[in-house]
């Protein structure tokens, strides 16, 4: 059977034009379609912008200790809509390095709403096109519980758009997304509760992480409330938001932020025209490959709910690519070892096991963990302490995991990858010469492990 095209891509995000745009180049006649924006949730309600925000806010620090540096200056202001505006554009920008990349390695770009109608069929803007393999690169969109006077609150993606600085805000959830925001919000000045129904937030980091996150956020003011949560949300007549808590407490905000997980979005895709399963969790179940349960049918990245990251989203559309395109130069995704950090204020980095997971493992570990002031603020009277940790096994001497909670936490860990994917082990952390005086040479000067935690 002729079809219109050999791969058509549902989702314009990081995975689906890494697809689209590769399978192009691989001599594949691709189609593109996108609803909403290029780029997809990182470069447009994610990773990109929200980056942005977390350099606005450090500001705040760099300006005070640039006096024990002998710096002066007049006091310093901060404005909102500059920030958004500045941001807004620089999205602007890169949408269009999306389309270009598109549209330059030959693939037909469609914008607008596509709809699956039949396992070779999509229907897009009132015309239906057939495709040998369908890729669902749909990604996920946050979601927020069913409480009363939900609506007056607001989600990750409109927290980029708001047009004023809340003076309160309140933060609910305990995962990165939540972390982060309170983070942005915290530094820049806005009166922040970071509320999380847990016992303490990150769960599946490492508990030396968590536990210092905790402490440091703790010290830099940040109002932070475990085993909370809001049962109804009530708008009073001056506008202001009376939060009513389980406890039966209750506190008045400007703004109510919840960042409490993402559902994979499917919406109106015409899953019930084809034989694509979803797994328990609602996300669509796919096997090693990629593949459905409809065999012309693929599903990559947040749809599939594996790793929720946008380096794996592009990692698999690249698989996918080469696979059904250019299979000689097929890897499939490893998913071990995968760098990732938290922008929160101060950063996290980590890669590899934490030690719960070593521990769960069967791995007899050692730790070796150092808590210090960093040397940039010996000058200043910020007591922010970075921590750094590795979990070695004890019996192959090889380094499980690395771990970090501090300034560019993010940037020295991706380093560190590299050796853990490598197989590096502790011997050759020793045998590396440090940077000096850097905040990196610490992970290569660890020698003593800490003694293990009491049970």
């Amino acid at each position: 059977m002729a079809y219109d095209f050999d791969l058509f891509v549902i989702g314009a995000g990081s995975g689906g034009v890494r697809a689209g745009r590769f399978a192009a180049g691989f001599g594949a006649r691709v189609a593109v379609a996108e609803s909403r924006y290029l780029g997809g949730t990182c470069v447009n309600v994610g990773c990109v912008p929200k980056k942005f925000l977390v350099y606005g806010a450090h500001y705040a620090e760099d300006f005070e200790q640039a006096k024990s540096f002998g710096w002066t200056s007049g006091e310093p202001g901060f404005n909102w809509s500059t920030l958004i505006a500045n941001k807004d554009k620089q999205i602007h920008h890169l949408n269009g390095i999306y389309r270009n990349l598109l549209v330059n390695s030959g693939v037909t770009l469609l914008e607008g709403h596509a709809k699956l109608t039949g396992p070779n069929q999509v229907s897009i803007n009132g015309q239906t096109y057939s495709a040998e393999h369908i890729l669902i690169a749909t990604g996920g969109w946050p979601q927020m519980p069913d409480i009363p006077g939900r609506e007056h609150a607001i989600n990750s993606n409109e927290a980029f758009f708001l047009k004023e600085l809340p003076k309160r805000i309140v933060v609910v959830g305990g995962g990165y997304i939540a972390v982060e925001f309170a983070s942005i919000f915290h530094g820049l000045g806005a009166d922040t509760t970071l509320m999380y129904r847990g016992e303490l937030f990150l769960r599946g980091f490492d508990g030396s992480v968590r536990t210092h996150l905790h402490e440091e956020l703790t010290k830099r003011g940040m109002k932070v409330r475990f085993n909370s949560n809001i049962e109804r949300i009530e708008k009073l007549a001056d506008g202001t938001l009376q939060a009513h808590l389980e406890d039966g407490s209750s506190l008045n905000t400007d703004c109510v932020f919840y960042a409490t997980g993402r559902r994979p979005m499917l919406d109106n895709l015409g899953l019930e025209t084809v034989d694509v399963k979803l797994n328990k969790d609602g996300f669509v179940d796919v096997d090693e490959n990629y593949q459905t349960s409809e065999p012309s049918i693929l599903a990559i990245g947040d749809v599939i709910g594996r790793v929720q990251l946008t380096p794996v989203a592009l990692a698999e559309g690249m698989a996918v690519a080469r696979r059904l395109f250019q299979p000689d130069q097929y890897r499939p995704v490893d998913y071990s070892h995968i760098p990732t950090a938290v922008f929160s204020l101060p950063n996290i980095g980590t890669v590899g096991l934490s030690e719960e997971e070593a521990r769960k493992a069967g791995h007899e570990v050692q730790i070796f963990e150092s808590r210090f002031r960093p040397m940039k603020l010996t000058l200043t009277d910020n007591q922010e302490r970075t921590l750094m940790k590795l979990v070695v096994d004890a019996t192959t001497d090889k380094v499980l995991g690395c771990h970090m909670v501090g300034p560019d936490a993010g940037e020295i860990v991706q380093s560190l990858a590299i050796a853990l994917k490598a197989g590096a082990t502790k011997r050759i952390f020793d045998d590396t010469i440090g940077v000096h005086p850097t905040l990196a040479e610490e992970f290569v000067t660890m020698r003593t492990p800490v003694a293990p935690k009491q049970a």
